[in-house]
């Protein structure tokens, strides 16, 4: 009951020095701790000889030694490490860096075969059925005795290749495009199983059946597909085949290196890969003969270096004998990109497969191709985009790294063809787009000769547009360019080809041309896609459209300007894709608009789009999804600024918060700026109040007050009154403010025992004690209410801690008591620690008087009580160490606020003291550090009766 009678008198300002440090000039010279650090390099250099010396030389720029160096002593740990790996491994690695580094390697600028397979698999598709054969197994010849000669083995493996073609298949029919495909990862499969079993034969057959089933075009719409899903196999059996031989060559030395030479073969190893070449020459049929060899292309690197540049040659005029011509093109395919898998530097066979494909190029046009296209209802334009995957892949590998003198004359050789559009379609897709985009006038010169019953024109118009999406063209061409491009794009009648192409040419105008020509473009989009609602089978299109033109324009008042672009955006009645449309204009706006704005038409269109967004929002919407949608408007909501219009800024904030209630973040985000508003408010006004400016920020606190209840979240909501309360009492708004306190002192019963934190709920204990220290804090400052009584905010929420239900273990009570005896404390004092400017605080409404201070007295009495009270309820085994912590923390306090000249304040304190350490569960070390620092404050002279406790108070011994 003395402790606030007998309260610390404090001067704020004398303790505050005292604590400051003392500054202390240093010279650092040359030293800086931001400066490089120097590594001082030592060279010694040891002579092996008897009787030699070491002489040793240091060459250093600076005296400083780096510490990691000279810990390390020059070594790296991790580099250590790998020197003790495998030296195999490491010689491996360092072969294939250096290979990689070869001129005549294929480089990362190659678009690999790899990249384009998904995109064919997508593109060729049927839901006609299709048909297989399946290799169903033999026992045939698996009765050789171990005795059998050579010969007889040979003889007995050429009659299981044989037994291939004499019917030891199944053949499936009738199966959809995804069984077929499911039958060849089976075959696949069962290609590597019996490699692994060592069943080699029967993996020939699977190879030589799938081979086979390139010969077959009966659903010819599928073949590019089917090429892809065989020659996968076909891949995986010649890495099996090499792999194979290529452990042959490995002995207990050292394995061969990535460049060996056939030299440096071993005579077995030679002789199987001689096996399995004169196997695949015993194959009766030309395409699988043709494949099952171009796939083990490689494995000539173990018989001759020259194998290799013989073999391509020889493969490509095998190819002359394959009458189909798709079928041959796709040959071709496959031997160029084996080619450049083994043996990228041997352009002429390249060419020559190309040239070949020209002097056959009629074929296309011929009866038989066009009596087969008949038979299966395809017509010249479809059958004619089947050959582009070959083509362009040829065309790719011919042009990588060439010349520009050979591209131009396999240009000229195109030209020099009759119906050339599909020629014309692979070079634009296979060349450098520099090379297309500086002939882009010549090649709209030949598309315009070209057949339009042919390739189809607007595929072409495609092609050139992505070459100019990569590349520019020559300046004055520019215009000209666009004009003859949507010429034909505008006049398509199929909304899908209209849109694929168009897609393509919205890059090009942005890139060159101005605002004007981009709402042309949006316009015609708009125009042809709306009938019938084709922008519904369109939308990756139009979503591409608009990642485009937002790409291009960063200005968003050019952008909303565009007279086209929201109502392109109204095409998008998909939900789901309107929303993500909407989350890329979003993100667009918040990376690249750099000022705050509010310019009128950004701040409507912006509105209207993240209220799509925020509309989306539903019960089934993700958590990550909302903080998504909301960090976007968040983002908006803060680049928006009025200047000094603060109403109309105020105004926009009513509006977001009408807009985006469902969202919270959106809602506690507003909360914020309004009380900023409220406080940017009062420095512009530096304090001089107008009637006018009051009720302004007497808008903007009911804002508040009015938003806060609306959200889900108890402390979000008690934080927020808090906050709001010190914005309303930083303008002197004391009723309001009040008003915010009194609401959160009321909300504070309602804080359940644990809450949901990051998804985990966890005890609420810790979090209400740091909201209730903050508030303490606030309340040293505000003023009594003159119709309330004498602290009545305090008592209130003394009044609710009092009634709260905490935890049996928990002794946030009592540390929360012991806080609010510095805030009493702090209310006695003559001027407090702190105020808030023009507003008056109790030091200066009471100017210490005695009923005040009497008031506080019995505040006190009633919270020391308390805590009294509660270390006796501790005095038990199981509590003695809670007991013991909390009469030290209560010590600590009485010695910081407690006048201890007064005799009872002195004796409970020492009373704590003694009971801290009763029981042995006081930290030595804690004690003593305590009782230094008393010792050390007893120095000072207004404290020098703190020697006289300091005697009082015993330490026990160290155990």
């Amino acid at each position: 009951s003395c402790f606030l009678r007998h309260a610390r008198s404090r001067n704020y300002v004398s303790e505050s020095e005292v604590c400051k440090l003392e500054s202390v000039p240093l010279d650092f010279g040359d030293y800086h701790p931001l400066k490089p650090i120097t590594v001082t390099e030592s060279k010694t250099k040891k002579m092996n000889r008897k009787g030699s010396t070491s002489s040793t030389s240091s060459s250093s720029s600076s005296s400083m030694m780096d510490p990691l160096s000279s810990v390390l002593d020059g070594t790296d740990p991790l580099s250590l490490f790998a020197a003790a790996a495998d030296p195999v491994t490491t010689m491996d690695s360092t072969r294939k860096k250096r290979d990689k580094d070869d001129s005549s390697a294929v480089g990362g600028d190659f678009e690999p075969w790899s990249s384009k397979r998904a995109d064919i698999l997508a593109r060729y598709t049927t839901t006609e059925k299709l048909s297989i054969n399946l290799y169903m197994g033999s026992e045939k010849g698996k009765t050789t005795t171990t005795g059998s000669a050579v010969s007889e083995k040979v003889r007995t493996r050429l009659e299981e290749l044989d037994d291939l073609e004499e019917g030891s298949q199944k053949e499936l029919l009738n199966l959809t495009q995804q069984d077929y495909m499911n039958r060849i990862e089976e075959l696949n499969q069962s290609l590597k199983d019996a490699w692994s079993s060592d069943q080699k034969v029967k993996a020939l057959k699977i190879v030589i059946q799938c081979s086979k089933l390139l010969s077959d075009t009966t659903v010819i719409q599928f073949y590019p597909s089917k090429f892809v899903l065989i020659t996968d196999i076909l891949d995986t059996f010649g890495k099996l085949v090499y792999e194979r031989i290529l452990s042959m060559c490995v002995d207990s030395r050292a394995s061969l290196p990535d460049n060996f030479s056939p030299e440096s073969v071993n005579d077995t190893a030679k002789e199987t890969c001689l096996n399995w070449f004169f196997k695949i020459a015993s194959i009766r049929e030309l395409i699988p003969r043709f494949y099952v060899e171009a796939a083990i292309l490689k494995c000539n690197k173990f018989l001759s270096k020259t194998g290799i540049s013989e073999c391509l040659p020889r493969l490509t005029s095998m190819i002359r004998g394959i009458g189909d011509p798709l079928v041959a093109v796709y040959a071709r395919a496959y031997l160029c990109r084996v080619g450049m898998e083994v043996a990228p530097q041997l352009k002429e066979s390249l060419n020559k497969n190309f040239f070949d494909f020209l002097l056959t190029f009629k074929q296309i046009h011929g009866d038989t191709v066009q009596n087969q296209l008949v038979v299966q209802c395809v017509e010249i334009p479809l059958y004619l985009t089947l050959y582009s995957p070959a083509i362009d892949w040829i065309l790719q590998c011919i042009a990588y790294r060439a010349p520009e003198v050979l591209l131009t004359e396999m240009m000229e050789r195109c030209k020099k063809l009759g119906n050339n559009a599909l020629l014309l379609n692979s070079v634009m897709s296979a060349f450098r787009a520099e090379f297309i985009a500086a002939r882009s006038m010549d090649f709209i010169g030949m598309i315009k000769e070209c057949d339009e019953s042919g390739f189809p024109k607007h595929l072409l118009f495609r092609s050139l547009g992505l070459n100019l999406a990569l590349a520019d063209p020559p300046e004055n061409d520019r215009l000209q360019i666009l004009n003859e491009a949507w010429k034909v794009i505008t006049k398509l009648k199929n909304p899908q080809d209209y849109i694929n192409c168009a897609e393509v040419w919205v890059e090009y105008t942005c890139r060159h041309f101005t605002k004007r020509e981009v709402n042309t473009v949006l316009a015609d989009v708009i125009k042809h896609m709306t009938p019938d609602r084709a922008f519904e089978d369109a939308y990756p299109q139009l979503q591409s459209i608009i990642q485009k033109v937002i790409t291009y324009i960063h200005d968003f008042s050019l952008l909303f300007s565009v007279e086209k672009f929201l109502p392109f955006l109204d095409m998008f009645q998909k939900e789901s894709v309107r929303v993500e449309v909407c989350k890329c204009i979003m993100e667009s706006f918040i990376k690249h608009q750099q000022e705050s704005t509010k310019d009128p038409v950004i701040l409507n269109a912006l509105l209207h789009i993240c209220k799509t967004m925020h509309d989306s929002v539903n019960a089934l919407t993700l958590e990550d999804e909302k903080r998504m949608l909301a960090a976007l408007i968040n983002g908006f909501i803060k680049m928006v600024s009025f200047g000094r219009d603060f109403e109309q800024q105020l105004s926009f904030y009513v509006e977001a918060r009408s807009l985006f209630c469902n969202l919270e973040p959106v809602l506690i985000q507003l909360i914020h700026c309004v009380n900023q508003l409220a406080m940017e408010t009062r420095k512009v006004m530096k304090g001089n109040h107008s009637r006018k400016t009051a009720a302004f920020v007497r808008a903007c606190v009911a804002f508040c007050f009015i938003t806060i209840p609306s959200l889900s979240g108890i402390f979000t909501r008690l934080n927020l009154y808090l906050h709001s309360g010190q914005v309303a009492l930083a303008n002197q708004c004391l009723s309001q403010a009040d008003a915010f306190f009194k609401a959160a002192v009321s909300l504070v019963p309602e804080v359940p025992k644990m809450i949901s934190v990051d998804g985990k709920m966890r005890p609420s204990d810790a979090f209400l004690l740091e909201f209730l220290c903050n508030f303490f804090s606030t309340l040293l400052v505000v003023p009594d209410h003159p119709e309330q009584g004498v602290l009545f905010l305090v008592r209130g929420l003394l009044n609710v801690i009092q009634d709260y239900t905490w935890e049996d273990n928990s002794d946030d009570k009592v540390r929360i008591y012991t806080n609010v005896l510095h805030l009493l404390s702090a209310m006695t004092q003559e001027a407090y620690i702190y105020h808030v400017d023009k507003v008056d605080s109790n030091d200066a409404l009471y100017g210490g008087d005695s009923k005040f201070l009497a008031e506080i007295n019995k505040l006190c009495e009633t919270v020391i009580a308390q805590i009294l009270d509660h270390l006796k309820t501790l005095g038990k085994d199981e509590t003695l160490k809670r007991q013991s912590q909390l009469a030290l923390y209560f010590f600590n306090t009485i010695l910081a606020h407690g006048d201890l000249r007064n005799n009872k304040l002195n004796q409970l304190s020492v009373n704590l003291w003694n009971l801290a350490q009763k029981h042995g569960f006081a930290d030595p070390e804690t004690m003593m550090k305590t009782m230094e620092y008393i010792k050390r404050r007893s120095k000072r002279p207004e404290l020098s009766h703190l020697a006289d406790l300091a005697l009082r108070l015993p330490l026990q011994p160290r155990t």
